[in-house]
């Protein structure tokens, strides 16, 4: 009797552990009992059932197999929480190509564990003992042969359950979530481990509908206009600073500082002369600082690809077009510069792909400055002023500078930072620190605008912020104005996307106020403004930005303010196409 009632037992805690193992996982950040879709819920059950099937018919051991699962289980769901406290977004797929990026500034981020995830650990370790006390069973092990085709079969399972949860027509009958602009909520409705391989799907780009190379090389054909012959000195010199995490929390609401944050960029906001100031929709917030980079030196947009992706990591195999490539072709001289590791988001392979002839990274900075443990904006610019200094006399030079000074996190007190700004009635340290670093920013612009408004070559100064910071550091001015981040409406998200841009010239340029756009068009909007020519596609998407002025991974809003889909716009149909063609297929000679 004793021995059947433990076989019993055991039976069902055969059963029981993955299920505990899964609302373990997911209670690091959430209640998966309240937050998921009760049929994803036993969707992600069944995953876990499936995965300790083939353990235990691969290892011979029942508890081997179920603790191997819980470990496995008890990691994924930690990294998770903390990808999601850093980034806002759960862990994707394609993360696994930002592993180097990752670790390079994983040293710098907060791993202080609050009540919620101290108790969900005790959880784990008490499955963990219960599993090692009580899941005793072992199968023959001269069955090896059985047990490795069992294995198989039931691995030919979990492909076929991942497969079954890419038909759409399964998503709509167990009601699952799939929409890849939204990955945290997906993630939440969904689970994790669903998600996850519901992701997997969109490791490749298919081509678009009805695309055909030859038709996509013709359409462009038809925007390309003659170059006029540039002589020496006619073509101004570009300089580009994507300043890291830089924004305006005022546009999430009204908010009251003690002194102005950026009073250089709010004086150019007010109609300063040879200068063109708006805000920026950008496909990202709290991180993947490489998409927006990937939109503004590519003209192509995140809106086309899979929520969560790097192209950087996923899709540049080769040399691709790129503003970069067409100002060189143009006889500029191209510089990246980037004052940290030249590893991070692969930019060492990229860079020379997207046509830059130079790169400086952190260790081509002499002496720089820091604040707290990145290279200042100050320094950047003063590299900046060197380069240009050191160039040959009348040599056009087009040159791209991502800062760091300004990467999260925001919560830990430093010696060399002093936070002068702060918010009127609320004790906020990491928003008073993030304020505190954009004046700094602010103030480095306007040393270089100072410099260049007396410099003798015509000179175009380009300047706009990444992405916005994470959630929590905004979460004060949102409060302040009755909102929190997990309960914004789809237009109080959407300002969540939005950074300040300028483009300031040396030179005579017809100036604008208030010129809203998006990341992908702002290159052929500085190109257009500074006199440059313009290639086929710059072309373009001038024409396209003209009907439809904001194409973001987050929305994208017509000449009216009204919202388009790619299923309803035939500009939006046209427009994949074409970037599918420049991304996969240019110069393979199809």
């Amino acid at each position: 009797m004793k021995k059947k009632t433990g076989s019993v037992i055991r039976a069902v805690g055969m059963f029981l552990c993955p299920v505990t193992m899964y609302y373990l996982m997911e209670a690091f950040h959430m209640n998966a009992f309240v937050m998921t879709r009760w049929r994803a819920q036993l969707l992600n059950i069944v995953f876990f059932e499936l995965l300790m099937l083939v353990l235990f018919l691969v290892t011979g051991r029942l508890r081997i197999a179920l603790i191997a699962e819980t470990v496995l289980a008890l990691a994924a769901g930690l990294a998770n929480y903390y990808v999601l406290s850093f980034r806002s977004n759960p862990i994707v797929p394609w993360d696994i190509f930002s592993i180097r990026t990752a670790a390079s500034v994983a040293g710098e981020y907060d791993y202080a564990l609050g009540a919620r995830q101290v108790l969900t650990l005790l959880g784990f370790a008490a499955l963990i003992v219960a599993e090692f006390f009580f899941m005793r069973i072992v199968i023959d092990k001269k069955k090896v042969y059985k047990r490795i085709a069992g294995a198989a079969g039931v691995a030919c399972l979990l492909v076929g359950f991942t497969r079954m949860l890419w038909s759409d027509a399964m998503v709509n009958r167990f009601h699952l979530y799939p929409f890849l602009f939204t990955p945290a909520y997906m993630s939440q409705a969904d689970g994790f481990a669903v998600t996850f391989l519901m992701d997997l799907k969109y490791l490749t780009v298919d081509k678009p509908e009805g695309y055909d190379a030859a038709d996509a090389k013709e359409t462009l054909k038809s925007y390309e206009t003659e170059e006029k012959d540039a002589e020496e000195g006619e073509l101004p010199n570009v300089i580009v600073i994507m300043d890291e995490a830089f924004s305006d929390p005022a546009v999430l609401g009204d908010m009251q500082t003690n002194e102005d944050y950026m009073p250089f960029i709010h004086s150019l906001q007010q109609g300063a002369d040879h200068t063109v100031t708006g805000y920026l929709n950008v496909s990202v917030k709290g991180g993947n600082t490489a998409n927006t980079e990937f939109e503004f030196l590519t003209g192509n947009t995140m809106a086309f690809l899979p929520s969560g992706s790097i192209p950087y990591q996923q899709y540049i195999n080769g040399e691709i077009p790129s503003l970069v490539s067409y100002l060189d072709g143009l006889g500029y001289d191209t510089y990246a510069m980037h004052p940290y590791y030249a590893t991070g988001w692969n930019r060492d392979k990229i860079y020379p792909d997207l046509g830059f002839s130079h790169a400086y990274f952190i260790d081509a900075f002499t002496a720089p400055s820091y604040v707290r443990k990145y290279v200042d904006d100050a320094s950047c610019m003063k590299k900046i002023i060197d380069i240009y200094e050191s160039k040959q006399k009348g040599q056009p030079m087009f040159l791209f500078n991502v800062t760091m000074q300004n990467h999260s996190p925001y919560t830990e007190a430093y010696p060399n930072l002093t936070q002068d700004i702060s918010l009127d009635g609320v004790n906020a340290f990491a928003l008073s620190q993030y304020l505190s670093l954009i004046k700094k920013s602010d103030a480095a612009l306007e040393e270089l605008v100072n410099y260049f408004a007396a410099a003798e070559e015509p000179t175009v100064i380009v300047f706009f912020g990444d992405h916005q910071p994470t959630d929590s550091v905004v979460q004060p001015v949102l409060a302040l104005n009755g909102m929190s981040y997990d309960t914004l409406s789809k237009d109080e998200e959407a300002k969540r996307y939005e950074v300040p841009y300028v483009i300031w010239a040396n030179y005579d340029i017809k100036e604008g106020q208030n010129e809203d756009t998006s990341a992908n068009f702002l290159a052929a909007k500085v190109l257009k403004t500074a006199g440059i020519p313009l290639s086929d596609y710059e072309n373009y998407l001038l024409d396209l930005s003209e009907k439809l002025p904001v194409i973001s991974a987050e929305r994208i809003v017509d000449a009216d303010g009204n919202e388009q889909t790619l299923k309803t716009s035939e500009e939006l149909k046209e427009y994949q196409k074409l970037q599918y063609y420049r991304l996969f297929d240019a110069g393979k000679g199809e």
